[in-house]
């Protein structure tokens, strides 16, 4: 565990200083590495964390774009055309069974790391995924190689950043595992991209993977990160009737719960078919052209929206451990303390009533007063007779104490659904609440205190200092120096600039 513990705290320093190289003129990013071992160190006493884990791999430290959806929908020809390389392999069929993280090098050439590549370096999406593979593979244990696979590759588009392509989920035999994967990559991500293959309205055996992919963003905090994108649009200029395949599609989102958000209409003008009427094919490709502007703004603009998404979950996981966390574990504890004594009461209860019957049947009364002054008496036998009985009562207390726990805990799969880690994280500081050696009198969850509870206050206001930093250097409110802010507008790139330069040298 010692071992542990030191290579995370290797690996975030290494991840501190390599930020501050790559982002002089954004040092937020480097002091956000700060805040969240203070983070850590508050998770880890109350048992949300291993001493081995951080919140910091919890976050991708590039910005990272999610493409996602079902197999036949045009995700890699989108990839292969925005990024100006044939990088990803395409196909009507599920033609990659594994997510593909892509990255900018400065190489000429487009290389394929295996999935080891990226479980060894924090600023990934997939740190230390691995110690997770065997937990959800169906399939028994398999290397990470199984499951990812990282793409370098020279297009300028992806300089600074990170685009995952996900694998056909419904042609894939790993399905669990990737829809899990999937949640990790989603909770992650910066942009979600959505694709769906404006052929099929009507995806029937599909149903389940849509619901996957668009249910679960309804009530979401950062659901404005979810682009819904109909690809191949090209198919239905033949009937001319864009509309109705969009609310076709509206239709059958909506049976999964989503009823608004809008659809960016596209198609690869290489691979489309030709369209006979010229003034249709005009106001499709005008369409086309909108909504790709559109995509590829926003898709430039996470750069920006990065560092404001690293210093936003410093201050809301900081928020939600001193709230929504210790609310639950206490009203865990408690129920879980209620529940112990019931039991407590009914067996000793039933012990009880069972010897006095016994007493009572054997006429043994006397008995129970000899031991009772032997015990008084300081006599040895009798004193080990009590330890015994004690150690039997403490066993068995124990044991409920234990029993009611494992009970509690195995109904948390169902109640956090899909959200796989806030689960694990529950069900760790649960059992370090519960341990035998923590008295049951304690109505405080493990390792809650003030001075955990001073350091989440810290960190907060650090997260508020840093959104300030941040406003300062990209945006200007009063309006002010405004000639400086026209010489210095080149430099609003700048934050990709200095990652450039250090991965040249």
């Amino acid at each position: 565990m010692a071992q542990s513990s030191t290579n995370i705290s290797k690996r975030l320093k290494s991840l501190e200083k390599h930020l501050a190289e790559e982002h002089p003129d954004n040092p937020v990013l480097a002091k956000a590495v700060h805040s969240f071992r203070k983070l850590d160190h508050v998770a880890q006493d109350i048992g949300l964390l291993d001493r081995n884990e951080s919140y910091a791999t919890y976050v991708t430290w590039w910005p990272m774009i999610a493409v996602l959806g079902t197999f036949s929908a045009g995700k890699s020809t989108f990839i292969n055309s925005y990024l100006g390389l044939h990088l990803q392999r395409t196909g009507n069929q599920a033609v990659d069974d594994k997510f593909t993280v892509i990255c900018y090098s400065s190489h000429d050439e487009v290389k394929t790391l295996p999935g080891v590549a990226l479980d060894a370096d924090p600023r990934f999406p997939f740190y230390q995924i691995s110690r997770s593979i065997a937990e959800i593979s169906e399939a028994g244990p398999q290397r990470i190689d199984a499951y990812i696979q990282l793409k370098t590759c020279p297009s300028e588009k992806i300089r600074g950043k990170i685009l995952i392509d996900s694998p056909g989920f419904d042609a894939d035999s790993q399905r669990n595992s990737t829809l899990r994967l999937t949640q990790h990559i989603i909770d992650l991500s910066d942009l979600v991209l959505v694709f769906f293959d404006a052929r099929h309205p009507e995806p029937g055996a599909m149903k389940d993977t849509l619901e996957y992919l668009v249910a679960g963003t309804i009530n979401r905090a950062d659901a404005n990160k979810f682009l819904y994108i109909l690809n191949q649009m090209d198919v239905t200029a033949k009937e001319d009737n864009p509309e109705e395949v969009v609310s076709a599609w509206q239709r059958s989102l909506a049976q999964a719960g989503l009823f608004a958000g809008k659809f960016y209409r596209i198609y690869n003008p290489e691979a489309a078919t030709p369209i006979e009427d010229p003034l249709i094919g005009e106001r499709y490709e005008k369409k086309r052209e909108e909504d790709m502007a559109e995509l590829s703004t926003r898709m430039q603009q996470i750069e920006v929206e990065r560092s404001y998404r690293i210093a936003g979950m410093l201050e809301q996981t900081a928020e939600t451990i001193g709230k929504q966390v210790i609310h639950k574990l206490t009203g865990m504890l408690q129920n879980w303390k209620k529940r112990v004594i019931l039991f407590d009461s009914i067996l000793f209860s039933t012990l009880l009533i069972l010897s006095g019957v016994a007493f009572w049947l054997t006429d043994s009364w006397n008995l129970l007063k000899i031991f009772a002054e032997n015990i008084m008496a300081y006599e040895t036998p009798s004193l080990v007779g009590l330890g015994m009985i004690v150690g039997v009562m403490g066993y068995i207390h124990f044991t409920i104490r234990r029993k009611v726990a494992d009970n509690m805990i195995k109904k948390l799969p169902t109640e956090f659904g899909h959200d796989h880690t806030a689960c694990k994280q529950y069900t760790q500081a649960f059992i370090k609440s519960t341990a035998a050696y923590r008295p049951m009198f304690l109505q405080k969850p493990a390792g809650w205190n003030s001075s955990n509870l001073n350091i989440l206050a810290q960190v907060r206001s650090e997260a508020n200092d840093y959104i300030q930093s941040l406003n300062d250097q990209f945006t200007n409110p009063s309006g002010r120096k405004v000639e400086v802010a026209a010489e210095e507008q080149p430099a609003a790139e700048s934050v990709t600039i200095p990652e450039a330069k250090a991965e040249q040298a």
